[in-house]
């Protein structure tokens, strides 16, 4: 986003189908807080992309023919300084490659029968430091992989978290914003901004995403 006044989102689209693309980028460029720099129609090409034209957010396909989307998120995430935003974008909300390019850092995923007011909300949250999260999708998900046990992962992550702390994150999982924990727990959204910001700390995940899928696959949080 550039430094002064008006704050333009620059966004990459990153799909191989063209008409895909063609479609996201007139719903952008219709903003006039948003712009595509550039489109890329395999993951192969992002991380020169991303170095290159220094995009804000990406609309990123889960499944490409040569690198996909996890993939792709995995390098930028591994060889830029300080990487964009990514949001996976996939045909099934229960696609098991939106799990793991999550679990590989990207920040939410869409559906590509989103509407365009909703992708454009997406982009902007993402954009400003929030994260996309879609509690039942994401439990539905988290159900496939959450270990049968529990055991010393979940008994760890108690010992990690205060209280408190383990309380905000149970409510994150379930898609509250902070202003919605503040709410549930009687504090000021400041408070719960220094709670999320200590999880993230504790449990070494980039953003409310990791750490939510952090925690249904040590059992601290149960799909159930």
């Amino acid at each position: 986003m550039t430094g002064d006044g008006n704050m333009t989102i620059k966004v990459l689209l990153v799909d191989d189908e063209r008409l895909i693309r063609a479609g996201l980028a007139a719903i952008i460029e219709a903003e006039d807080d948003l712009t595509v720099v550039g489109e890329a129609a395999d993951g192969a090409e992002v991380p020169d992309a991303v170095k290159r034209l220094r995009p804000d957010v990406i609309l990123m396909d889960v499944r490409m023919p040569r690198l996909d989307g996890i993939q792709a998120t995995r390098r930028i995430l591994e060889t830029v300084p300080e990487p964009p935003r990514i949001i996976v974008v996939t045909t099934f909300e229960n696609d098991e490659y939106v799990y793991d390019a999550l679990k590989a850092g990207a920040n939410g995923f869409l559906l590509k029968r989103t509407r365009p007011e909703e992708i454009l909300q997406a982009v902007r949250m993402v954009a400003h430091g929030d994260s996309l999260l879609f509690p039942a999708a994401i439990r539905e998900l988290a159900a496939r992989h959450a270990p049968s046990g529990g055991g010393a992962d979940a008994a760890r992550w108690h010992g990690q978290l205060t209280e408190r702390e383990a309380d905000v994150l149970r409510l994150m999982a379930k898609g509250r914003s902070n202003a919605e924990i503040a709410e549930d727990l009687f504090v000021s959204p400041q408070t719960v901004k220094t709670h999320v910001g200590n999880i993230l700390a504790k449990l070494q995940a980039r953003d409310r995403t990791q750490a939510v899928i952090l925690a249904y696959e040590t059992s601290f949080i149960r799909p159930g």
